[in-house]
């Protein structure tokens, strides 16, 4: 690891993210969950609409993105399939800053969303005002921000990343000797940091799923199950990012379901992405990374509880109503839009060589 320069956790007093509580609801019976599967179909093609849906949402609103034409990914790629796609009007299955994002690229096209108090802790815990004014105390660093955060947020920032692009880009920053302002997670902006050696100061954010997850426990199961590889995103703590056979993005933990001939594999994201890994691969026994959810008043469960809020009779709603729009100001998308750009030029360098 290049972790010769130090890394430095930003002293700022950061406003609460509480999710909601978990929604419990009975299961449909599948006679009424087809009608409901219907009703949004053909409102789907009224509308001229895509629907995107996000690896953590439900299982049924993921399928039933494949099903129509839409797409499930990560929220990159949902608004670059947005920007492609034809259709008129968007309806992004996930949290507010994915709206956004895909309306920042895609200004000209309606965004809905079925649920628009769905957000994201990483977001809530990086208030534009309060960031903007650390920027501003910082001159001298270049600004990296995650995905994971507001339209104006992201304006601010000199460079957008995602995950799976963030290593090699703050790699390429620190070669040029660039000093970096990392947000909003403390996790990932680590991670980071000890494999490039770049001189950062992190934003204490975090994601409460991922937060939760707990290296001693882990050790425990790997014990247990001594074939299961063990896959982390890196937005969970140190401690179970150093146990990780595999550290990535949801695309990448989902290759590697995929490709792996492990016959198990421990899993420390959202729970959500279950359903595509078992799709990938129907033989593979899928274990959840123990995480701090051991009781009722668990915060997490390897869930988020913002994903949960998007349902298939929320998704029939917002069609047939027209309500649930993201709006964003054309001035700030298009100053928003300037880091994206960077990101996916960058990316598509990295294509190239």
């Amino acid at each position: 690891m290049k972790n010769e320069a130090v890394s430095v956790l930003a002293d700022v007093e950061l406003p609460l993210a509480v999710p909601p509580p978990h929604l419990v609801r009975p299961s449909l019976p599948e006679r009424e969950k087809a009608a409901l599967k219907e009703r949004i179909k053909k409102a789907l093609r009224e509308k001229d609409a895509v629907l995107m849906a996000h690896y953590y949402t439900d299982g049924d609103v993921q399928d039933l993105a494949e099903e129509t034409g839409g797409c499930v990914a990560d929220s990159l790629e949902m608004a670059r399939f947005g920007a492609r796609h034809p259709a008129r009007t968007l309806v992004v299955a996930g949290v507010r800053f994915m709206g956004e994002t895909s309306k920042i690229l895609n200004i000209e096209k309606r965004v809905l969303m079925p649920d628009m108090q769905a957000t994201c802790s990483l977001d809530e815990m990086c208030p534009a005002l309060l960031f903007s004014g650390f920027c501003d105390r910082h001159p001298d660093r270049r600004v990296v921000v995650y995905a994971n955060t507001s339209a104006e947020v992201k304006a601010r920032a000199d460079w957008v990343v995602t995950s799976g692009i963030a290593l090699p880009l703050v790699q390429h920053l620190a070669d040029q000797g660039e000093k970096i302002l990392w947000g909003p997670d403390r996790h990932l902006g680590t991670y980071v940091q000890h494999l490039t050696g770049a001189d950062m100061l992190i934003w204490p954010g975090f994601c409460v799923v991922h937060n939760e997850f707990r290296a001693g426990a882990l050790e425990t199961l790997r014990r247990l199950h001594p074939q299961a590889a063990v896959l982390v995103h890196p937005e969970s703590p140190q401690g179970v990012v150093a146990q990780a056979d595999v550290v990535g993005s949801t695309t990448a933990l989902i290759e590697a379901v995929h490709t792996l001939p492990n016959p198990e594999f421990i899993v420390a994201t959202d729970n959500g992405i279950f359903n595509k890994m078992r799709k990938l691969a129907p033989g593979k026994i899928l274990l959840e990374a123990p995480s701090g959810g051991d009781t009722a008043d668990c915060e997490s469960c390897a869930h988020c509880a913002w994903m949960g809020m998007n349902t298939l009779e929320k998704l029939a709603a917002v069609l047939e109503s027209g309500g649930g729009e993201i709006l964003v100001d054309k001035e700030l998308a298009g100053r928003a839009r300037v880091p994206i750009q960077r990101m996916l030029d960058f990316a598509a360098t990295l294509k190239k060589g």
